[in-house]
């Protein structure tokens, strides 16, 4: 059914502009559009797999003669609309006094990624190596390829086993370990085992005693662990005075604000610098093993870091303090200032085996190094491909260049894929391949129980979160449970609109508990601020947020509330009372009352124009800068406007901002309790976990890859893209049987280019 009825006005699919979709969609759901046969209450149909249509609300209304009437010469014209929305404006439509032509849908219809070579099944057979070990593990069921096989039985020297993805180097690892600790006869407490989760840990302890031969009694003596907690151990017990552990600063808010006073004597704004930010960059040189007297910065935002890095450490070392990097980096100056205690420890570990190694940073990999260099029997298990952590310190040059630093490496690829279907592996390795920095290897299928991935098209972010919606919703009707789909993103921001649409839905899902609201990131709250104030002019909490962008300092607002008093005004007005000493910005000061009162009757588009231009807010976000984050300002600003397009009043537009807010903090709240429920998530997030069903969002230059990459790209750095395409491999393989792609055809309100990682 391609027509419905709306406020008397007659609407026809083929004669409306796609970005009216969402209004109609929501129409529907309140009960706003008729059946303009039968006039009973119809909806609008927003998924993947079917074009959009308008259908029965009702599930038992008798069958109107929609389609006749539909192709009835006697069926009215549609309503074309008078006007256009541009920028959060109408724009009067010129007619011309010919016959008008219908405009044209520009809906694109869902297609299936083809190209993909038939598929060949392979047999795995049981191991048929001469060892008692592996055939009991046979006959029990834990069975093993030949290129595992070959993993879990090579133990002395060197060995890299380059593990793609679902290959099962969870059991490579545990069964290697039990073959040394059993058939082998190795000592446990010679044999050390990292992982970089306490999580990872606990599972291949887990998996370790499931198998023969293996008594809790033995697993307790295995040296296992993450990076973090096997080398603090080591510290505590040779520097116990030292590192004790009521010194830790566990928090990130106890180490944000040593930052914050010592950026304070720099005369760096709390409000302004991203001081978050700065830590995550102090933390990477840490673990890059980069002290301040070895840094040169490379623009202002490293300048400033640069200063607050001294100051952090000055006050650790005044007030006896360590944070968590300080665990590794604290160990690794141990051993190299006590030769003799790190040639115990050679002497005392034999076996290591290191699991994530494409994870992997400078500090931990020299610390491996220095530990191994007597013995060299180092095993490690990554996948280049899967390395997606440079902003934590993670280089895949450690999986590349292994054999340099360990000369008689041997290298084993686990190629096979037991996780996804034929035609999703064979998507991801056309993906891959085309990165430059890699082991060369392609992953193949053990199964094809699945579907071809899907690229859909939707026309913006919002039309985009109903159609996943929509077509989650059609699953579980047809049996699938919650707990199958997986929702994955690049960034937190890109989640507004699929988090407010689950929201409005009845279906359960969970985010990440630091997942923060979008609106209340810091330029969309500066933005929202200025409404809230036009609402309620005697609130002094939205001014705090409004200060920054007119560059004030936040001691004015001491002087506003004064101004209130004295002058009998709201806080508004108080605006033309603050002194300042600079002549131009009192006199600008002076006109914003007027400005900020006019916003109260505009709709929420037309105010976030306005805010930006006529009250300078873009001026603050160009002169405040990126400060090393990923997401810019004005990108938060663009998608304030897409979010506020479905709301004609602020109040309206303010109230569900606030909603959304707590149903953020709601929804972490409710997380822990929920074991069958929708994952809302980034992809670096989903790394290691698998879903039935996976739905990656944006999949457009600019989001996936990242603006930042494409910008290192064309000054000629080639490595952050090739990340990004690593992302999207990661993305692509956490799927089993169904993987869809979000195109959109708009991004931010600007015409979107498909991702370049899709031209396969």
């Amino acid at each position: 059914m391609k027509a419905a009825k709306s406020e008397n006005r007659l609407i026809k699919l083929d004669s409306i502009s796609p970005d009216e979709l969402q209004t109609l969609f929501e129409k529907g759901k309140r009960g706003n559009l008729l059946c303009p046969a039968c006039h009973s209450p119809v909806k609008l149909y927003l998924g993947i797999h079917e074009e959009p249509h308008f259908y029965h609300a009702a599930p038992n209304v008798p069958v109107c003669n929609t389609l006749k009437w539909e192709s009835s010469p006697s069926a009215p014209p549609a309503e074309t609309a008078e006007y256009r929305e541009q920028n959060g404006f109408r724009i009067p439509i010129s007619r011309t006094i010919t016959e008008e032509k219908p405009v044209q849908q520009n809906f694109l219809t869902s297609k299936e990624v083809s190209g993909s070579p038939d598929f060949e099944k392979r047999l795995v057979k049981p191991s048929t190596i001469d060892s008692p070990y592996f055939n009991e593990l046979a006959r029990c069921g834990v069975i093993l390829d030949s290129q595992q096989l070959t993993a879990a039985s090579t133990i002395e020297g060197p060995l890299l086993v380059l593990s793609g993805a679902g290959s099962g180097k969870t059991r490579v690892l545990t069964v290697r370990t039990a073959f040394m600790l059993t058939e082998k006869r190795i000592d446990p407490r010679n044999i050390m085992l990292v992982t970089f989760t306490a999580k990872a840990a606990a599972e291949m302890k887990q998996r370790l005693l499931s198998y023969p031969g293996i008594t809790p009694m033995i697993a307790s003596q295995l040296v296992s662990g993450t990076f973090h907690s096997i080398f603090y151990k080591i510290l505590i017990f040779h520097q116990p005075d030292q590192w004790q552990r009521d010194r830790l600063l566990k928090w990130e808010w106890e180490r944000l604000k040593i930052l914050k006073n010592a950026g304070r004597e720099i005369g760096l704004d709390e409000k302004e610098f991203a001081y978050d930010q700065a830590l995550q960059q102090i933390g990477l040189w840490k673990n890059s093993l980069r002290f301040p007297k070895d840094i040169k910065p490379k623009d202002d935002f490293e300048t400033s870091c640069l200063s607050l890095y001294k100051s952090y450490e000055d006050y650790k070392t005044q007030t006896d303090r360590y944070d968590f990097d300080d665990m590794l980096v604290g160990c690794y100056l141990l051993f190299h200032d006590y030769p003799e205690l790190l040639a115990k420890y050679q002497e005392r570990f034999h076996y290591f085996l290191v699991d994530e190694f494409q994870d992997i940073n400078a500090v931990q990999y020299e610390l491996i190094k220095l530990l191994s260099a007597h013995s060299q029997n180092v095993c490690v298990v990554g996948d280049d491909d899967q390395s997606i952590y440079s902003f934590r310190g993670s280089d895949p040059s450690y999986i590349l260049h292994f054999e340099g630093d360990f000369p008689r490496a041997k290298v084993i690829k686990l190629t096979e894929n037991y996780r996804s279907s034929h035609k999703i592996v064979s998507t991801a390795n056309r993906m891959i391949k085309r990165n430059k920095q890699r082991r060369v290897k392609a992953m193949k299928a053990q199964h094809d129980n699945g579907n071809p991935p899907v690229l859909f098209y939707p026309y913006d972010e919002e039309i985009e979160a109903t159609m996943i919606v929509t077509d989650i919703q059609e699953k579980i009707r047809q049996g699938a449970q919650p707990g199958d789909f997986a929702i994955l993103y690049r960034t937190h921001s890109m989640s507004r609109a699929i988090f407010e649409r689950l929201a409005a839905s009845s279906l359960p899902f969970v985010i990440e508990r630091d997942a923060e609201s979008f609106y209340d990131r810091k330029i969309v709250k500066g933005m929202l601020a200025y409404m809230r104030l036009a609402l309620d002019p005697e609130d002094p909490k939205p001014v705090s947020s409004i200060l920054s962008s007119l560059f004030l300092k936040q001691s004015a607002l001491q002087e506003m509330k004064a101004q209130t008093i004295l002058q009998d005004c709201d806080f508004i007005n108080a605006f033309s009372h603050v002194k300042t000493g600079h002549a131009f910005q009192e006199k600008k000061l002076k006109t914003l009352p007027e400005k900020i009162r006019s916003l109260s009757g505009l709709s929420p588009s037309v105010a976030i124009e306005f805010i930006e231009k006529d009250l300078g807010f873009n001026d603050y976000v160009k002169k405040r800068g990126d400060e090393g984050n990923e997401d810019k300002g004005s990108d938060d600003i663009r998608d304030l406007k897409v979010a506020a397009r479905r709301f004609e009043t602020i109040s309206a537009f303010i109230e569900h901002a606030d909603h959304m807010a707590a149903m953020v903090k709601e929804v972490k709240q409710l997380s822990k309790h929920f074991q069958d429920a929708i994952q809302l998530t980034t992809i670096h997030r989903s790394k290691g976990l698998e879903y039935k069903s996976v739905y990656l969002l944006s999949a457009v230059d600019g989001s996936l890859p990242h603006d930042f990459s494409l910008e290192a790209y064309r000054k000629g750095e080639t490595a952050p893209l090739e990340e990004e395409r690593r992302l999207m491999y990661v993305a692509a393989t956490r799927a089993k049987q169904e993987l869809y792609i979000s195109v959109p055809q708009t991004r931010r309100g600007k015409t979107a280019h498909p991702s370049r990682f899709l031209n396969l």
